[in-house]
């Protein structure tokens, strides 16, 4: 059975007890999961499966911006783990991530300072101070078994990449982001099920209220529609 497939069996034996923000995250993360596991190519792949962590993770829209979208997911990652009381993702993380995390932390195309530079906003000097920064930063996470330190690490350089296709910066199938596009998809694979999880073996958590809510025609919520699909 696949991910998706014993997830979404658990989601609708357990879907009437979840709180609506819950019930409607994790019925639009699983939806999107299972579209990543049908997809033949890399690139759809991995633009699903960030969806979906994105639909588990995006809290209400702030007007003022003073979240970031990088900040909401730091923030996420460290209460999955708190609440992980298991150790799943300890696991992931040190057994099952140790080769691709330490590739994409030591990888400056997915740095946010290499693109700086490249939009001059910094100069080669500036780069590889910053980066050499980040990776003190992410070997010190490591060094310190900081399971959500080093997945936060790894996510920022993931979010990188995301930037880099879903602006429109590389094209489908390009050849020169394969070897971090195939590392980042092998940890979204695990990471995605993983967070469904963890959310659904704590319905009673403050997640948040979901982004864009269901809303029926007349204004009303309408999240309950989610719930008999």
């Amino acid at each position: 059975m696949s991910d998706y497939a014993a997830l979404k069996e658990r989601q609708r034996a357990e879907r009437y007890a979840y709180p609506d923000s819950l019930g409607l995250r994790v019925h639009r993360a699983l939806s999107w999961l299972n579209r990543a596991e049908r997809s033949e190519d890399l690139d759809s792949r991995f633009i699903f499966l960030w969806i979906g962590f994105n639909a588990a993770y995006a809290t209400e829209l702030v007007v003022d911006h003073r979240i970031s979208e990088r900040h909401s997911f730091k923030l996420f990652i460290q209460k999955l783990v708190e609440l992980d009381t298991s150790k799943h993702l300890h696991t992931l993380v040190w057994q099952h991530f140790a080769g691709p995390i330490r590739v994409l932390l030591d990888n400056p195309y997915v740095s946010a300072a290499f693109w700086e530079m490249q939009s001059g906003l910094c100069d080669e000097a500036g780069f590889k101070q910053q980066f050499e920064a980040d990776k003190l930063a992410a070997r010190k996470a490591l060094a310190n078994n900081d399971t959500a330190g080093v997945l936060v690490k790894v996510l920022e350089n993931i979010y990188m990449l995301r930037n880099q296709i879903f602006l429109g910066g590389a094209p489908w199938n390009g050849g020169e982001n394969r070897e971090q596009l195939r590392d980042a998809t092998k940890i979204l694979e695990v990471l995605v099920p993983q967070v469904i999880t963890t959310m659904m073996d704590h319905p009673n958590t403050l997640w948040g209220d979901a982004i864009f809510p269901v809303v029926g025609s007349s204004g009303n919520s309408a999240s309950q529609k989610f719930k008999g699909q």
